[in-house]
């Protein structure tokens, strides 16, 4: 089981998204996703959440909204399950880093946003972060790849 967090920073008009496009054998490659990634040993939530938008961006979160978890059952080639916590992040201070060791950085206006190539399940949930949906709980189970089903409760 691996635990992460995916994380959308706002500055209320666009999404910062990640364009993976560096890594070699990369899960994500060319797709464009939050930032985000695994717990570290004794990590909160928010403190993996923190430490990774700053590790990726340069930006230093100052409050995040915990908009809900999703669970991504035997997601990895080695067959683990994934468990994400979802962050919206509108505070933030300092300056974008030009290079991210993940792939590029780009401003994504609200209304392009479900334009750029990701995960099927992806965009069933920037959906809901774009619409401010309520707290959610979501599973999104993938083979070979291609999303095979999907829930959801909201709280």
């Amino acid at each position: 089981m691996k635990l992460s967090t995916i994380c959308y920073i706002d500055n209320g008009s666009q999404l910062l998204l990640l364009h993976r496009n560096k890594k070699e054998n990369d899960i994500h490659q060319g797709k464009w996703v939050s930032v985000g990634g695994k717990f570290e040993i004794g990590e909160t939530p928010e403190e993996c959440a923190k430490r990774e938008i700053y590790e990726e961006t340069g930006l230093i979160a100052e409050k995040l909204e915990l908009c809900g978890f999703i669970t991504f059952p035997n997601f990895t080639q080695d067959g683990q399950d994934w468990y994400s916590f979802v962050y919206r992040v509108t505070e933030f201070s300092g300056n974008l880093i030009e290079n991210c060791p993940e792939g590029t950085l780009e401003w994504v206006n609200y209304e392009d946003v479900m334009n750029k190539p990701t995960w099927e399940g992806d965009y069933i949930f920037l959906q809901w972060i774009l619409d401010r949906r309520p707290y959610f709980s979501a599973k999104f189970t993938y083979v070979a790849n291609q999303l095979i089903e999907q829930s959801v409760e909201f709280y």
